[in-house]
């Protein structure tokens, strides 16, 4: 995985903003912390932070085509490197490297834009063609990779991540109204297409954009399809078990040790078993890693979100596999101070301790000598792992189902900080479900199904791994997350509810597939969320932060919020009925988050316009 930017400028030589690619190109390093390189014409710049994973001498970047005039950045991994390579060199192509980069680059040379249907992978990309004036970025169909743009007048401006797209001169921190409804509305989620500063955008997952000097287009090459799913029972059973193997054989490439996150939950543990088999049919010992908070053993309390804790099940699976297994365990304290550069990571206020946590973890993981992981996101948005797939009355609700109050959020913000904010929120939802494609033979539940899988797809899921993505590159590591293949994404949009919820089970076809090959409890364990930390200490640690930035008279975030409201969470914590956002984030989450808002517009030095 790499971090790439860059700008294009029609009316004056791009070179003359030399300082802003250099500040951008830093700002990336911990994305790609092994390699550097750049690209600069009169139209364009393009800059380049390598984290090299496969074939290091053949993969560097920026990446030339042999006549020199099309220039590739690349983030990411293609799945179907070998099954491209070979149409190609059926067509004349030839190469100098195993790298999956070259592939990229000489599909785009003999297929142009329709050469990314055709890409299995995770990627976000950049396409330079000099005597064309002509720039071409590209996205993944799941949008596993970020990537953000800034339109200027005469050109744009391009990268990895927010903080990169503000290097450049031309882009300000500053933040609108909609931007600002969507960090204290919606956040840690974002509208797909926002980047919530005013100037920036996300190009959507599944897009790709074509820019010229005579304009600028955004175009699909991807989207969920509904059809009639094809099989029966059994044959989907099979066929879900063949799709989720292939997808995990295929990402355990790599030139770079590789280990699996492992909780000893559903997923984590079917993928952790797929690759021990693989590691040992070659005679090597797959290494895996779980995270715990000190003294949860202590305090975890169970409820209906988060029934047990994980380490019984970790063990039971690394038992079974016979795995070198690495367990982190993360102090309050270091929890808390973590949600800094966990804002800083995401250039964004976040998932607060959600993320922290995951951010501490994964600078273990690459300190202990891993730079590729396998994890389990998106099998619950996929194949209805959530509880909001299975309660009624949350399922027909007519809302964000891991957001529900708008007016709880509103409780907590001084008078009018936003305007119409139940009727933003409300937009987004309504505009997500009119993007679920449906058959008129669907039933009532079943249209509801799939407007749900959108919800998730496009909201929920999109949240976790814009986490996952930020989290782990802000360490050099690179996460990969198998069960968002495509074609199991697509597989599991026609799939019937009944085969989903198979046995009465959340994820049932799933567990019924690999039923034979993991151990009984692990098939029957109930779905449990990433672990977070049930220490009061922590709780005290977030509450006392944020009394401090209600005192500081230059604190952007203590007008944001009532802090009359907020007082009464930190006298009563548990007077918080439900989450606020998905199945753990409640009120200790509510302080972390209120810390990163401060952070960020601090950091950032945003300006409210």
């Amino acid at each position: 995985m790499c971090g790439i930017g860059g700008f294009v400028d029609y009316e004056h030589d791009a070179r003359r903003y030399a300082a802003a690619a250099e500040r951008m190109q830093r700002s990336l390093t911990p994305r790609g912390p092994d390699a550097s390189g750049d690209y600069q014409d009169a139209d364009a710049v393009l800059v380049h932070r390598r984290l090299i994973v496969i074939d290091p001498d053949g993969g560097s970047q920026p990446m030339y085509a042999p006549d020199g005039n099309t220039v590739l950045v690349y983030n990411g991994e293609l799945y179907n490197t070998e099954e491209i390579r070979r149409d190609l060199l059926a067509r004349g192509h030839t190469f100098r490297s195993h790298s999956d980069t070259e592939v990229l680059l000489h599909a785009f040379l003999e297929w142009d834009t329709d050469a990314f249907e055709r890409l299995n992978g995770i990627f976000a990309f950049a396409i330079w063609q000099k005597k064309e004036r002509r720039l071409v970025l590209c996205r993944d169909r799941l949008g596993v990779k970020p990537l953000f743009v800034a339109r200027l007048q005469d050109g744009i401006v391009f990268g990895s991540t927010i903080g990169a797209v503000l290097c450049h001169p031309a882009v300000e921190p500053e933040v609108d109204e909609d931007g600002l409804r969507a960090v204290l509305l919606l956040g840690p989620a974002r509208p797909p297409a926002s980047g919530v500063f005013r100037q920036i955008d996300s190009l959507l997952p599944g897009h790709y954009a074509v820019l010229t000097p005579e304009g600028y287009a955004d175009r699909t090459y991807w989207k969920l399809e509904a059809h009639e799913h094809p099989d029966d029972l059994e044959t989907t059973i099979a066929r879900t078990h063949e799709l989720i193997c292939d997808a995990a054989q295929r990402q355990l490439v790599s030139d770079v040790p590789l280990a699996c996150f492992l909780s000893g939950g559903l997923d984590s543990s079917i993928l952790s078993m797929l690759a021990a088999k693989d590691y040992a049919a070659r005679g090597e010992t797959l290494h895996t890693w779980s995270v715990d908070y000190r003294d949860n053993d202590k305090y975890f309390t169970k409820n209906s979100f988060q029934p047990n804790s994980d380490n019984e099940f970790i063990q039971m699976m690394v038992d079974a596999l016979g795995t070198k297994h690495h367990n982190v365990v993360i102090e309050p304290d270091a929890l808390c101070a973590a949600l800094l550069p966990a804002t800083d990571a995401r250039d964004l206020p976040g998932m607060a301790d959600v993320d922290s946590s995951l951010l501490l973890f994964c600078a273990a993981v690459k300190n202990g000598g891993t730079t590729v992981c396998l994890s389990g996101e998106c099998a619950d948005e996929l194949f209805g792992g959530y509880p909001w797939y299975h309660r009624e009355e949350i399922l027909f609700e007519d809302t964000f189902p891991w957001s529900r109050s708008v007016d709880l959020r509103l409780g907590l913000l001084a008078p009018g900080i936003v305007q119409n904010g139940a009727e933003f929120v409300r937009e987004h939802y309504l505009a997500t479900c009119r993007r679920a494609e449906k058959l008129p033979t669907d039933s009532k539940k079943d249209a509801r199904m799939r407007e749900m899988f959108v919800l998730n797809l496009d909201w929920f899921m999109a949240t976790l791994l814009d986490r996952k993505d930020r989290m782990s590159m802000y360490s050099g590591l690179e996460v990969r997350v198998p069960f968002c293949d495509h074609r199991i994404v697509e597989y599991a949009y026609n799939m019937p509810w009944d085969f989903k919820a198979l046995d009465g089970r959340e994820k049932g076809v799933v567990r019924r597939a690999f039923a034979h090959e993991l151990p009984e409890e692990i098939v029957v364990r109930k779905k449990s969320p990433y672990p977070k930390t049930f220490h009061p200490a922590y709780t005290r640690l977030c509450a006392d932060y944020v009394r401090r930035i209600f005192e500081d008279s230059d604190s952007i975030a203590a007008h944001l919020f009532n802090h009359a409201a907020v007082e009464a969470l930190m006298e009563k914590p548990e007077s918080l009925a439900e989450p606020w956002y998905g199945q753990l984030m409640r009120t200790p989450q509510i302080f972390a988050y209120i810390i990163q808002i401060d952070r960020w517009l601090r950091q950032y030095k945003v300006r409210l316009v």
